[in-house]
């Protein structure tokens, strides 16, 4: 696949609400994963596409409702791409909150192998 094609079926996915199956089907095995400095509750980079799936159930078990979420279409240079991500969630721990992220990612060999993501 190239850069364009997985940035499309990524932003496909994830509209969907389809992290994990986007994970397995387009992360190279020793991704990595960049949060925000000051994410609490998560290391600032995990490794390796099993870590990003656990990473991705930890953040489910913290939230109790999704309430929506939006999905830019992706900007793409060369093997990266960036999108960014809206939605709005009821916590565990903090109430109902909305949330925009920029999500940057690198592919290489038909694959991610990074990604990143700033607030």
């Amino acid at each position: 696949m190239t850069t364009a094609e997985i940035a499309n079926r990524l932003a496909d996915l994830c509209r969907q609400g389809q992290f994990e199956a986007a994970q397995k089907e387009l992360f190279a095995q020793d991704a990595i994963s960049i949060e925000p400095y000051g994410t609490p509750d998560f290391e600032k980079e995990v490794k390796g596409l099993d870590a990003i799936i656990q990473k991705g159930h930890k953040w489910s078990e913290m939230v109790t409702d999704y309430h929506g979420m939006k999905v830019s279409e992706p900007l793409i240079a060369g093997d990266c791409f960036a999108l960014t991500m809206w939605m709005s969630v009821t916590m565990k721990n903090g109430g109902k909150m909305e949330m925009t992220e920029l999500c940057l990612y690198k592919v290489k060999d038909g694959k991610i192998i990074s990604e990143e993501f700033m607030m």
